[in-house]
């Protein structure tokens, strides 16, 4: 499992990382993406979407099942990650070059936890 020290990370399984501009990328974490298996589609935000940190704001769908994708942060969707929606293994093959969005004016976020507590805090589920 991969746990970029840069980024923040949910309990739900989604990484954040804070721009030096003030804008958010958005994705799915390594353990997220593995537990899932093999995604099959994705369903993006527009750009313009008002987002609330901790709810939908996207959903993926693999050969087990269709899963909600929760925005870390709130603001607006300036850009997403159109590349997705014809290739969406490419979040299994680079779950941290995979963006879904980018978020600016962010207002708000989510509880979010350091590399290590993910870490720590994804180790405990798995036992």
């Amino acid at each position: 499992m991969n746990f970029p020290q840069e980024l923040k990370y949910t309990k739900s399984h989604e990484w954040v990382k804070f721009e030096e501009d003030g804008k958010a990328l958005v994705g799915l974490s390594d353990y997220a993406q593995d537990a899932l298996g093999d995604l099959v589609f994705v369903n993006l935000p527009q750009e313009g979407d008002e987002v609330q940190a901790g709810e939908v704001f996207a959903d993926v769908e693999s050969v087990k099942a269709v899963s909600d994708v929760y925005c870390p942060v709130s603001g607006r969707v300036s850009k997403v990650n159109e590349a997705l929606l014809d290739a969406p293994e490419s979040i299994n093959q680079d779950p941290y070059g995979a963006w879904f969005a980018e978020v600016e004016d962010v207002s708000g976020q989510a509880e979010l936890m350091s590399a290590e507590a993910y870490e720590e805090y994804v180790k405990n589920l798995d036992e």
